[in-house]
Parts: C-alpha cells; structure tokens; sequence
C-alpha cells in the first residue's frame, strides 16, 4: 500500500477530513490530503513536541497558520483543540501521522481512528 492510502483512509472514514504522514523527524512528507501541508516550523515543533513538550505548552499548537489550545502532548501523541475543531498527531517508530478533525466530530472519536492506524503502522515496523 503507498504512503497516500493512509491518509486516504484516514479521510475516509468520515471523522478526520485533512491528514498528512510524515518522517519521524518531520523533515520528510510522505503523504497529504489536498491542502494539508504544514509549514515546515509548524511540523519540526510538532516533532520535537513529542519528546519535550514545553515549546508547545508555552507557546501553542500551530497548524496551517493556526493555533491550537494543547489538550495532551506526551511521546506518542499530541492533541489541539480550536473551537469545535481539532487536530491529532501520533507518533509511530519511523512517522507521524498529522490529521485535522471538523466541527462536529466528537474527539474521542477523531483520536481512535488516528491512535488504531498508528497502532497498526507500529505492528509493522514503522
């Protein structure tokens, strides 16, 4: 399967509506929806996030030029919240997988979807 079925499937489960992979690092995209590409500040915080949350704590969770209030950031996942909306990244061993939930998707919702995909990429190898 290539990088883009991910995401894809992401999508298409009808609770995430904008998702990206991208390397461990965060210095490598390997699969977007349309329009989801990050800012290449906004996904190096994201990455280094993961392993010392305080930049995100102090200063926020930005996505697409947006801020996100942080609700979690620990070494596998980070979660954003702006109004109704959100955003969840988890980290796998080798990618993070980045994805955007809208208005009317419960989170607990929006973050299953995302964490059983990272589950699945680690069970894998990746």
């Amino acid at each position: 399967m290539s990088w883009q079925a991910y995401t894809d499937n992401l999508v298409a489960t009808g609770k995430i509506d904008k998702a990206a992979l991208y390397s461990k690092a965060g210095d490598s995209l390997w699969a977007q929806s349309s329009g989801f590409q990050l800012q290449a500040n906004e996904i190096s915080e994201i990455a280094k996030g993961f392993d010392d949350p305080s930049g995100l704590q102090s200063h926020g969770l930005h996505v697409l030029n947006q801020k996100y209030f942080l609700l979690r950031a620990d070494e596998r996942s980070i979660y954003g919240k702006h109004e109704a909306e959100g955003v969840v990244a988890v980290r796998s061993k080798q990618a993070i997988l980045i994805a955007h939930y809208p208005s009317g998707v419960q989170a607990g919702e929006a973050t299953t979807v995302v964490e059983k995909l990272a589950d699945y990429l680690i069970s894998v190898g990746y």
